[in-house]
């Protein structure tokens, strides 16, 4: 029974903002409903409501308002103890459901100030904009572009607001969505014929390829009897507000949960239906 294989993963690298794995002996069904749910369907916190208190930059509050919810907000060990907005019982904000942010910057000098995420500030340790956690070497070869810029004040501009971050996912928002990018390959010579090259010679040979490096072939010789794939090279790239390991492991729980709330309901509607006939 197709159903009632048991898939393989295999993991072979893993990093702070990438991990890499090997799924074998599925369906592409589950592997593109895995890379989907790894995108909009793990929950991260994210600014979601801002009150400006004073603006004079040169960028109109609504656009402050954008930018400062796009900055990724560090969730490892705090948003699975939050409640979803929509399901805390508090008549706005608790520290149930958010986390308070604020920001209050003045330029009283002649060069300009570029206001970045280090000066949002958290009422929680933990919960912190994700380029603004501590490093253990502050050099860095890409300098002030390890945090994000939101505004740059001239002399006398101001900016201070203050802001909840809340419970969310990507199907709501993308600014919950934990990953910069999530892909998979498979069938990497093209045995299956599942792409047409005009000039296979021409086309880059993919990094898992199983040709030997002196053959000639620029493709796998054709499997007329292979239909579908059963093998997937996967890549999971975190934006830094979960680690990329909590994502994976994630995103295979709430597929989980998906699949067993499918099939009480199924086995519901069963019975209700077997009642209803007899």
């Amino acid at each position: 029974m197709p159903y009632a294989n048991q898939p393989v993963v295999t993991l072979t690298e893993l990093t702070d903002d990438n991990i890499k794995f090997v799924l074998e002996d599925t369906d592409l069904s589950v592997a593109n409903s895995i890379r989907r749910i790894m995108i909009a369907e793990v929950a991260t916190i994210a600014i979601d409501w801002i009150q400006v208190q004073s603006n004079s930059s040169v960028l109109h509050d609504e656009f402050i308002a954008q930018r400062v919810g796009l900055i990724p907000v560090v969730s490892d060990e705090t948003v699975d103890k939050m409640n979803y907005m929509r399901d805390c019982t508090c008549a706005e904000f608790c520290q149930e459901c958010s986390i308070e942010f604020s920001l209050d910057v003045r330029n009283d000098t002649d060069e300009t100030r570029h206001v970045t995420s280090r000066d949002l500030i958290s009422s929680h340790p933990k919960v912190v904009p994700v380029p603004s956690r501590p490093r253990e070497d502050d050099t860095s070869e890409y300098g002030e572009a390890d945090d994000i810029l939101i505004v740059k004040l001239n002399r006398s501009q101001e900016l201070k607001f203050r802001a909840f971050g809340r419970k969310g996912f990507g199907k709501e928002h993308a600014k919950w969505i934990p990953t910069a990018a999530v892909c998979f390959e498979y069938d990497p010579d093209n045995a299956l014929r599942h792409t047409l090259f005009p000039n296979p010679a021409d086309w880059p040979r993919s990094e898992f390829t199983e040709l030997a490096e002196d053959s000639d072939k620029a493709q796998a010789d054709y499997e007329p009897n292979v239909q579908h794939p059963s093998k997937f090279w996967m890549n999971v790239e975190s934006i830094g507000s979960l680690k990329p390991e909590v994502i994976m492991m994630t995103g295979l729980a709430v597929l989980k949960k998906k699949l067993s709330d499918l099939q009480t309901q199924l086995s519901h509607e069963m019975q209700a239906e077997g009642l209803a006939i007899s």
